[in-house]
């Protein structure tokens, strides 16, 4: 049969009538839209239930899949915790998927369990579930800091193993919107809160799943959303599916955003190859890029390629600009895949005897020592972007008033800790934000004082 419709919905605790205690009757709409999703899933009487849920075991580079064969859980941290639910897991599922996944290269699996419990983001939307149809088989899955394309190759290993197994399937996205709707909601207001909330029910209530990844990630940040890789992955289950989108309802009275919307599948439709869409679409906009970089990007380029590759460090060419050869400055370079950093490392000051080898040196670097990424692979060289930021001389200054964002990068300093960030970078608007992420890099206390320097950079790219 394999998959026959799948949801988006949030899990606030308080719709729990035992847990809002009344207060649930101000998201009426959420309440009535769940028992409608809830009521169709029984209508379906799957035979297994994939349910994504961000507040499963989550990794940064890893999916990982809830092992055994059944869990429980209860509403006890939210103050019910006479409200229970035991499930049993579609193990034949569960290890069809991890072979899919391991055929595709993507790293998910069983290992990693951190706790057998149920989480809110599971048992909110089975609470409801449970109502109308209680004879499915769970399979739980947690998201990670992979990039969306990864979370939507999950959803197709999600839609391979459905269908291999034959197996009757509904695939739950569970997952609040904005958290920054309201001043007095849980985490404040930003204005990229409801533009978030507006532009995501617009492309799930129309289905159209390609612009998932138009999201970038230091939007989602600031708007401080739940749910988008969650979403991501039942898009991708969906992959080459006609569906019917039906939004059912959107509310935020408390500052967090909760939306919910179905899908019907309704037979093929290679043309919703999203993801394929998706990639072809970013290698011609590399390839462009790339036909404009300068010589200082085209160096590190192919430093890193080449390194990649055969493990071998270039030669110096011969056909430099001058300055690239005499002059002597501290050098960054930046890695970018898929709109997120894939790795960064810099001198403040210059360590080699020109640019030229500074940047040799550090593109090595960035690709393969940078400690919060896994090396650079040779399969993603082609979905690279890659900027080189050349360092002018330190400036010590006594005020924060003397920093710009855009124009200049920052050194805080407090005893033998010292952190870098430079300017003009995303998501990063005000000299507060500066030099709180500078404070974070060199381990330093948010309120510690600290000494200022500041520096100009030509940037490359």
């Amino acid at each position: 049969m394999g998959i026959t419709a799948a949801f988006m919905v949030p899990h606030p605790p308080l719709i729990i009538p035992d847990i809002g205690k009344g207060q649930e009757k101000g998201i009426q709409d959420t309440v009535n839209a769940f028992y409608e999703v809830a009521e169709s899933i029984g209508r379906h009487k799957p035979e297994t239930i994939v349910l994504i849920s961000p507040h499963q075991t989550m990794y940064a580079d890893y999916f990982h899949i809830s092992p055994g064969k059944e869990a429980k859980g209860d509403f006890g941290q939210f103050g019910a915790a006479h409200v229970q639910m035991r499930v049993s897991y579609d193990t034949e599922f569960v290890d069809k998927l991890c072979y899919q996944a391991d055929k595709r290269n993507l790293p998910a699996g069983t290992l990693g369990q951190r706790g057998k419990s149920l989480d809110h983001g599971t048992m909110v939307p089975l609470y409801f579930v449970n109502q109308y149809w209680q004879d499915y088989q769970l399979v739980r899955i947690g998201l990670s800091g992979c990039s969306l394309t990864s979370h939507y190759e999950l959803g197709q290993a999600i839609r391979e193993t459905a269908d291999i197994l034959k197996r009757k399937t509904v695939i739950i996205a569970s997952g609040d919107l904005s958290h920054r709707l309201k001043e007095d909601g849980p985490y404040g207001y930003r204005k990229e809160g409801p533009e978030y909330d507006r532009r995501i029910m617009r492309v799930m209530g129309t289905g159209a799943f390609v612009e998932l990844f138009d999201f970038s990630e230091d939007f989602c940040e600031k708007a401080g959303e739940c749910g988008h890789r969650s979403f991501t992955i039942m898009a991708g289950a969906l992959d080459r599916t006609k569906v019917e989108a039906k939004r059912l309802s959107y509310e935020g009275p408390f500052g967090v955003g909760y939306g919910i919307c179905c899908y019907r599948a309704c037979g093929e439709d290679g043309a919703r190859n999203f993801n394929e869409r998706y990639e072809e679409e970013e290698r011609r906009k590399i390839a462009k890029r790339q036909e404009q970089e300068d010589s200082y990007v085209k160096l590190a380029r192919n430093t890193i390629e080449t390194y990649i590759r055969t493990g071998e460090i270039i030669d110096m060419p011969e056909s430099l600009p001058q300055e690239m050869y005499s002059q002597k400055a501290g050098v960054f370079v930046s890695i970018k895949k898929e709109g997120s950093l894939r790795g960064c490392i810099g001198t403040l000051a210059a360590t080699c005897s020109s640019v030229a080898e500074e940047i040799i040196c550090n593109a090595i670097s960035a690709s393969t020592k940078d400690p919060r990424f896994a090396p650079v692979e040779t399969a993603e060289l082609d979905r690279l972007t890659i900027s080189v930021d050349v360092l002018g001389e330190m400036e010590k200054i006594n005020s924060p008033a003397l920093l710009d964002v855009k124009k200049y990068g920052v050194v805080v300093s407090k005893g033998r800790k010292r952190g870098l960030l430079l300017p003009n970078l995303d998501g990063v608007d005000t000299v507060e934000e500066q030099i709180a992420i500078a404070k974070r890099k060199a381990g330093i206390g948010e309120w510690e004082a600290v000494s200022l320097e500041r520096f100009e950079v030509v940037r490359h790219f």
